[in-house]
């Protein structure tokens, strides 16, 4: 791996095709760097000047009096390989390639000018952002080789000042979206410390710039925004890395309606796109995903501020001067996953001596304007942040005019310094920017948006107990080798598909159990198996040409004398094809919820684990959802709430709760099997999955009903 160092921290920058037209990018990138107080050199380099702005240029790379680090080129496309070659040559170790016109055109010149460029840097080490890019800034070296207009002669420093800590980095594939997220952020007085397009990810991708920063450590929460992920390998390792180091990632993954490659043999297949890969990656590493700038923005506010002291709970506190704007936010606080607790009476006796009659101490804590005028918003949250009973604290203000918060300015630091819970400020009025920047400098994020405000607190929240749970797991026990082995020499030696007969023997090695079951191949046998069964019997026919017996008259139910087995195997059998192995006799299994859950290898993610709802839901509104494995209980129950339906397990409409602890267990158990075996597999279904009541004399709570593997060719 490259030194990115040298790319962010250049002792000196050289623009390769630089114009003293400001009306154009190569002029326009000139004009946005002199704009800002970098402490190294800058050398344009034109063939057609002879200086800019005043500034000397050069004729080429080679002919710059000193070393540069790292060269931006914004010149036509043709001409980029043959100029990064000779930076290779001069020594510099890292370029910005600014010029588009490579593999984001149609045809294949595009293609093979990026290939070149690849190649090129692999030869020189060097580190490469682009092609196709917006760049990038370093607001922490006053560095910004970008044609951005968002940090082009800004207003206000590119960092709020005073912000020591709580750094935000912003990678972007996209140009214009990485700095829409600091164009969004910074009226926030948020301290945003690299932004940083990738364009085309020719050389380095997103995920290596995450990774260098975090070993640098000066970023304390990223945001990603994401088009693709060429290594899903490199995900999962760098989300650790980052959960592992208490960095959180928000992100968000464009092309969430991509269904991904589908195959027709299975609904495993069907329904694992890959979206749904990215969020089982997301979940299972503590990744943030936000719906909008916005929202994302607000996430990492929350972070930026409070990330050394987050929520130990769900629980938070509304305090507020409107009551209708508490009970707002206590409705979208109970919709984002959080609590709201009533205050203990040691609380609320505290506070109620400042509350007149029509005021309440219950939580949310309406104090009124008439309080707030007396303990100011900050020593009403102080009073609040003592109770035991609370993990955070939002305060619901009207911040257009600064001038409420100015006069307690010296009281809202102390609480800042004295607070050990996160305390959230939000405006249901347009702040004032000084009312921003009044509760910045004392530690405060201030929200313009309720729902943003809450889902903040309550990702904080989420992001605390995931983490301290992914750190505390123990590691997941492997499988006896001898039985991975024995299952492994099953699989290399078995046909392309495999029948549920015999899938479901290799299952057992893992613990995954079935009622007593046998193959026939006549109706005799058909009879003879049957009887040996108590209660009503099932006949399937089992063949890899078969993947959907109902639909050819391949499965017959509830069978109860010998004389319906006789008739119905004569049936079945009439869907026979010439690979057809015979009939499968099994025991009737009782009623139960449907689920579904599956195997699929990701192209992006290898074998992930599928679970969902089967039956109708499958072929109407499929709620499914997916994780990579293995998976340990902890994991499994969170890939279970992730269902949109989950609470029908727990008894609806007069039903009791179904069995869901074997449910878990059998997702654990299949997790396992995909861990040591998903690289043979393209997909394996077991569907549908029937979850029997708690206590149900059911085989272990769940019964396996059908089973279908498919081999990777």
């Amino acid at each position: 791996m490259p030194d990115l160092s040298a790319l962010l921290w250049p002792n000196a920058v050289a623009v390769i095709g630089a114009s003293p037209d400001p009306h154009i990018l190569r002029g326009r990138i000139m004009e946005v760097m002199n704009s800002h107080a970098f402490a190294g050199t800058i050398y344009p380099i034109s063939r057609s000047h002879e200086e800019i702005n005043g500034q000397r240029c050069y004729p080429s790379i080679d002919k710059v009096p000193t070393q540069v680090d790292l060269a931006v080129l914004i010149i036509p496309a043709q001409f980029v390989p043959d100029t990064l070659a000779a930076c290779g040559e001069a020594g510099v170790r890292a370029a910005q390639i600014l010029t588009s016109g490579f593999a984001e055109e149609t045809g294949n010149d595009g293609a093979a000018l990026q290939d070149e460029i690849r190649a090129i840097a692999l030869k020189y080490d060097m580190a490469v952002f682009g092609p196709n890019s917006e760049g990038f800034a370093n607001t922490l070296n006053a560095l910004c080789p970008t044609f951005s207009p968002v940090v082009d002669k800004t207003e206000v420093p590119l960092l709020p000042p005073g912000r020591k800590d709580g750094h935000i980095t912003v990678v972007a594939q996209s140009g214009g979206m990485g700095f829409a997220f600091y164009d969004h952020g910074r009226p926030k007085e948020l301290p945003f410390n690299y932004i940083v397009t990738t364009g085309n990810e020719a050389c380095l991708e997103t995920l290596d710039v995450v990774d260098h920063l975090l070993d640098e450590g000066k970023t304390d929460a990223f945001i990603l925004f994401m088009e693709d992920v060429k290594n899903g390998a490199r995900l999962a390792q760098v989300g650790e890395k980052a959960l592992k180091a208490g960095k959180p990632i928000i992100v968000t993954k464009i092309g969430t309606s991509d269904a991904g490659a589908r195959a027709a043999a299975s609904h495993t297949a069907s329904l694992a796109g890959s979206y749904q890969a990215y969020q089982g990656i997301f979940q299972r590493y503590g990744i943030i995903e936000g719906g909008n700038t916005e929202e994302i923005v607000d996430i990492a506010a929350g972070f930026s501020y409070h990330g050394k002291k987050l929520p130990r709970g769900r629980r938070v506190g509304i305090c507020t001067a409107s009551g209708g704007g508490g009970g707002w936010m206590a409705d979208l606080c109970v919709q984002a996953g959080l609590e709201v607790p009533e205050l203990d009476a040691k609380t609320r006796a505290t506070i109620d001596a400042y509350l007149p009659a029509y005021g309440t101490s219950q939580n949310p804590i309406d104090a009124t304007a008439q309080a707030v005028r007396v303990t100011g918003y900050g020593g009403l949250a102080r009073m609040a942040a003592a109770s035991d009973v609370l993990d955070g604290i939002i305060t619901v203000a009207s911040c257009r005019s600064p001038a409420v918060l100015q006069r307690e300015v010296e009281d809202l630091h102390k609480l800042a310094e004295e607070a050990d819970k996160p305390i959230l400020f939000c405006s249901y009025t347009r702040p004032h920017a000084d009312a921003t920047s009044i509760l910045s400098k004392a530690g405060f994020p201030l929200y313009s948006n309720m729902a943003n405000c809450a889902r903040a607190m309550a990702e904080m929240a989420n992001y605390r107990e995931h983490r301290e749970r992914f750190l505390a797991a123990p590691k997941i026990k492997s499988t006896e080798a001898i039985v991975r082995d024995n299952v492994a020499a099953q699989l290399s030696a078995a046909p392309n598909v495999l029948c549920e007969y015999e899938v479901k023997p290799m299952l057992a090695a893992y613990g995954i159990g079935s009622a007593e079951e046998n193959l026939a191949k006549t109706a005799d046998a058909a009879v003879a198996l049957a009887e040996k069964i108590s209660g009503p019997t099932v006949l399937k026919i089992q063949s890899p040409d078969i993947l959907h017996k109902t639909e050819v008259g391949g499965l017959a139910l509830n069978l109860e004398t010998a004389e319906d087995v006789r008739t119905a195997y004569d049936t079945v059998m009439k869907a026979a094809t010439e690979q057809t192995h015979g009939v499968l006799v099994q025991a009737m299994a009782p009623k139960g919820h449907e689920m579904i859950i599956g195997i699929n290898h990701d192209a992006t993610f290898g074998p992930m684990l599928m679970l969902g709802f089967g039956g109708i839901h499958v072929e109407v509104n499929p709620d499914v959802a997916m994780a990579p494995v293995p998976l340990d209980r902890p994991s499994a129950t969170d890939l279970l709430n992730r269902l949109r339906g989950r609470a029908i397990l727990d008894g609806v409409r007069g039903e009791g709760p179904a069995d869901v602890d074997a449910l878990l267990d059998l997702v654990v158990k299949l997790s396992c099997f995909a861990a040591d075996h998903g690289s043979v597999i393209a997909e394996l279904d077991l569907n549908p999955v029937l979850v029997h009541s708690k206590g149900a004399k059911a085989q272990g709570g769940v019964t396996v009903v059908d089973a279908l593997l498919v081999k990777r060719t």
